[in-house]
């Protein structure tokens, strides 16, 4: 069967996802990320989750290089943030607030959620890397309402 990709990209988008920002640091110790809606968990013991990388993306890398990142679960107030993050090419880190924990990788406030995390194992997939991460650790802002993706837009939930 052949597989016509912008039909098979709109069939995707037919499922909503949560949009995630996943961080980290390059050799030289500047920070890096980029926008991936493809994250879900895996195991509470241990603690994994998992997300996916375009191999063309500049976080892919420095994230296997590095071993360390953060996946930062966005709020539905942070969708500037997320199209920041979404560009391809080097991403501006100017004006965006982070901290920072043991790993050194940026952590965004404001987001719902957010996990630290050691790459377990990484595992071809297609045009992308999937990668496992085993969380060390995490937070959970204990309110508000995600960003959602779906049909190639973003959206809200309702009440």
């Amino acid at each position: 069967m052949t597989f016509d990709q912008n039909d098979f990209r709109q069939s995707l988008g037919s499922f909503a996802t949560g949009v995630t920002i996943v961080t980290g640091r390059n050799r030289g110790g500047d920070p890096v990320g980029a926008t991936v809606s493809s994250f879900n968990s895996v195991s509470l013991d241990p603690p994994l989750i998992l997300f996916s990388l375009d191999y063309k993306s500049e976080t892919l890398e420095p994230l296997k290089e590095t071993g360390r990142c953060i996946v930062n679960v966005l709020s539905e107030r942070q969708e500037q943030l997320s199209n920041n993050f979404a560009k391809s090419g080097a991403v501006s880190w100017e004006g965006v607030d982070f901290e920072t924990w043991d790993s050194g990788c940026p952590v965004l406030p404001g987001a719902l959620a957010n996990f630290e995390c050691s790459v377990f194992a990484t595992y071809p997939g297609g045009d992308h890397l999937i990668f496992v991460g085993q969380v060390e650790r995490y937070e959970t802002s204990g309110g508000g309402r995600p960003l959602l993706f779906y049909g190639g837009r973003y959206g809200r939930l309702a009440d």
